[in-house]
């Protein structure tokens, strides 16, 4: 039997907080010094957001892309910005590792924006098999790890808000960031 929590157990533990700075991307001139940045880095925490849908039918496209080094957490708006194609320089990159959870859906996402394919990316969910973790969900794998709490309550926000309140923003950079976490503690076995 592999590491499990409850949802109860996570649900007593202490919340994370990102400490990091957290850079929103809304306008296309800010793209190229976001991803110049990002690219000196050989490893990146990925995820995005899409706008929930709550009529049967009715679906939309990805709003927000996050990618995060252990210090700075990028927003890239793509509802706001588009997808430009500097971002699949990061996205499409076989030197750079991408780590995400549940990649299935969010490439499919990307596919209604970009025909480019996603190379070198981790998905959490499968990785953590290695690691006799047996909970594949972000909130769980964290808690087993490192024995706190990362809010899930800005999930079903609006992402294509005209202005992301703190909290969304505050929400999306702790997905990407602790992806990357993660992983760095799992394959320098705890010693990130």
């Amino acid at each position: 039997m592999g590491l499990t929590i409850s949802k109860e157990a996570v649900a007593e533990l202490p919340s994370e907080v990102f400490a990091g700075k957290t850079i929103v991307v809304d306008h296309e001139s800010e793209v190229e010094k976001a991803v110049a940045d990002l690219m000196k880095h050989s490893r990146l925490g990925f995820d995005t957001e899409t706008k929930p849908a709550f009529k049967r039918g009715q679906t939309h496209k990805v709003a927000l892309m996050q990618l995060s080094t252990m210090e700075v957490c990028y927003l890239f708006r793509l509802n706001k910005i588009g997808y430009p194609d500097e971002l699949d320089e990061i996205i499409c990159n076989p030197d750079i590792k991408k780590i995400g959870l549940s990649l299935r859906d969010d490439f499919a996402a990307i596919r209604k924006r970009s025909d480019k394919k996603p190379q070198n990316f981790i998905d959490l969910q499968s990785f953590v098999d290695e690691y006799d973790i047996d909970d594949n969900g972000l909130q769980r794998i964290y808690a087993i790890l490192f024995g706190k709490k990362i809010s899930k309550n800005q999930r079903l926000s609006n992402w294509e808000a005209s202005v992301l309140s703190e909290a969304q923003k505050n929400y999306a950079a702790m997905d990407a960031w602790a992806c990357l976490r993660i992983y760095n503690h799992l394959i320098s076995n705890g010693s990130e």
